[in-house]
């Protein structure tokens, strides 16, 4: 599961230099924790079949396509949104742009190439271990824009008819210093709330 890399002295071979990637510290926990979410996780890589496995194997991945080249990747990418999977993919290399701009979600490395950084949606400068703690964050802003377009509505759905005068018959009246004050108290309410992310 190494690269091997011989080096020659006049045409006669002299040494023989195993290569091997190292895994980031980080990573194995990350794919870990996005398994247990129930995310499955695939490696699409350029890199010989053996070297794959062994480092999908040390990463916990059991689904690797190896000896990719960009128009594969992209291929596997489409293959899997046409399954009707949403797809994420991570990459840092001019090799993964096609794929980063076909899948759902694009996920670039910050110390990855510049076509793939600006290709992607997301760059995480701490690198692949970051995916995670990205994912909760995009997950509770999402929560919280749903919580702040409820609340937008509410003010809305209420203070709207009051203010036309539904309640009149009634002596009820929202008079235009209160009705500013409930508009300027809804926006309050969902910068507030905006800052719980």
């Amino acid at each position: 599961g190494l690269g091997v890399v011989a080096a020659s002295c006049d045409g006669s071979p002299v040494a023989l230099f195993c290569v091997e990637d190292r895994i980031q510290p980080g990573v194995a926990e990350a794919i870990r924790s996005m398994k247990d979410k129930g995310i499955e996780v695939a490696m699409i890589t350029g890199d010989k079949r053996s070297a794959a496995g062994n480092m999908a194997a040390r990463a916990g991945i059991s689904e690797v396509y190896a000896e990719m080249m960009p128009s594969g990747k992209l291929e596997v990418v489409r293959e899997l949104r046409s399954r009707g999977r949403v797809v994420a993919m991570a990459g840092d290399g001019i090799n993964d742009a096609e794929a980063l701009a076909e899948a759902d979600v694009s996920v670039a490395m910050g110390t990855g190439s510049d076509i793939a950084i600006d290709v992607a949606q997301l760059t995480l400068v701490g690198g692949l271990s970051m995916l995670p703690e990205a994912m909760a964050l995009s997950a509770r802003t999402v929560r919280i824009i749903r919580e702040n377009l409820f609340w937008a509505f509410i003010y809305n759905i209420i203070g709207i008819p009051i203010a036309a005068g539904v309640l009149f018959p009634f002596g009820i009246m929202l008079t235009p210093m209160i009705a500013s004050a409930a508009m300027a108290l809804s926006s309050v309410c969902v910068v507030g709330n905006s800052l719980r992310i």
